[in-house]
């Protein structure tokens, strides 16, 4: 079976020092450890240890033909969104990650899909750079974050943006960013663990309840983690919208058939909650996803799936089928 992993990131060897051009500590920066090794490094605090895996295309590869993988949709990793940053200055870094983006699906098409990044915290903005991946650079879509600097994206300041991936029949991938901190999530690592699929909950229940997705049928929207906590709580949502006027006032289709138009990666962690995301949404509706290359993903993409106690064919849609089809029909779109 065709296995095509659709949530898998990608960084540079190297990028800008934006911290020391624009003297502010908060961009990211990436210090090499050694030969295999580095940090994502914010100011003086370790944002994250990684291997070359994330930014060795010759590593990947090697590893998606260990472990069956076909094909990647490759973006970047969420920390470089940037979008507390002046528009122009994370226009600055999207597009040197796109354009390398663009390289590594240009020298190995056959294994290589890419969604690039955009400075959505100016959608004007973040419309051309969404065209230029689109058009200029052949990529299927764009990665967003489930929030924009603690802006829900159901403002409608975004509407143009969703309503130009819409046109161009564009996959946007909404990836949790910046979950609420706090004192309970010091300790645990809770904020990947529970505040991380409760962020992606706000982002599915603003762009459902915000009527983005009733009003643009034709978006087509990926989200990271198997939907966060949504595929647990969407009952609770959709008793809400029954006996609160005001939950019904942006949003007339009943949030459990909203839910249904949306696509989501498999990255639940276990077969049960696999086997429920698909009972909820549909197997058609659930794509292959890793999180490559990081602790959290996936060490083997797929073999939760063939685990899992799905029908054979329901199985072959998750590892590879779907993918193909949305990407053939992004494709045409384009």
């Amino acid at each position: 079976m065709t296995r095509v992993d659709c949530h898998a990131h990608l960084l540079p060897r190297e990028w800008p020092t934006l911290a020391e051009r624009y003297g502010d500590p908060r961009w990211p920066r990436l210090d090499h450890v050694d030969a295999c090794s580095a940090r994502i490094m914010i100011g003086d605090d370790v944002f994250r240890e990684v291997t070359d895996q994330l930014y060795v295309t010759e590593r990947r590869l090697a590893d998606m033909d260990q472990t069956g993988i076909d094909r990647q949709l490759l973006s970047t990793v969420p920390v470089m969104f940037s979008y507390w940053a002046a528009p122009e200055r994370t226009r600055e870094l999207s597009r040197y990650l796109n354009e390398h983006l663009a390289s590594v699906v240009r020298e190995h098409r056959e294994r290589f899909d890419a969604l690039g990044t955009v400075p959505l915290n100016d959608p004007d903005i973040a419309v051309e750079e969404l065209e230029r991946c689109i058009r200029e650079w052949g990529m299927v879509g764009v990665e967003i974050g489930s929030n924009v600097a603690g802006t829900d994206l159901d403002d409608p300041q975004f509407r143009p943006f969703f309503e130009c991936a819409a046109e161009l029949g564009a996959l946007v991938f909404v990836h949790p960013w910046q979950a609420s901190s706090g004192s309970r999530l010091a300790h645990y690592y809770f904020t990947y663990t529970v505040a991380m699929p409760s962020e992606t909950a706000f982002a599915i229940g603003a762009l459902l309840f915000g009527g983005v997705l009733e009003r643009l049928p034709d978006l087509k929207l990926l989200f990271a983690h198997g939907g966060g906590s949504v595929p647990l709580i969407i009952g609770r949502m959709q008793r809400g919208w029954d006996i609160w006027e005001p939950a019904r006032a942006h949003l007339s289709t009943p949030p459990v058939e909203l839910l249904r138009r949306c696509y989501f990666d498999s990255v639940t962690w276990d077969e049960t909650s696999l086997e429920f995301l698909v009972r909820r949404v549909g197997a058609d509706r659930v794509l292959l996803g890793s999180d490559y290359p990081f602790l959290m993903g996936e060490d083997r993409p797929g073999e939760m799936v063939l685990r899992s106690a799905l029908a054979p064919d329901e199985q072959a849609a998750i590892l590879g089928g779907n993918a193909e089809r949305l990407l053939a029909a992004v494709g045409a779109a384009r």
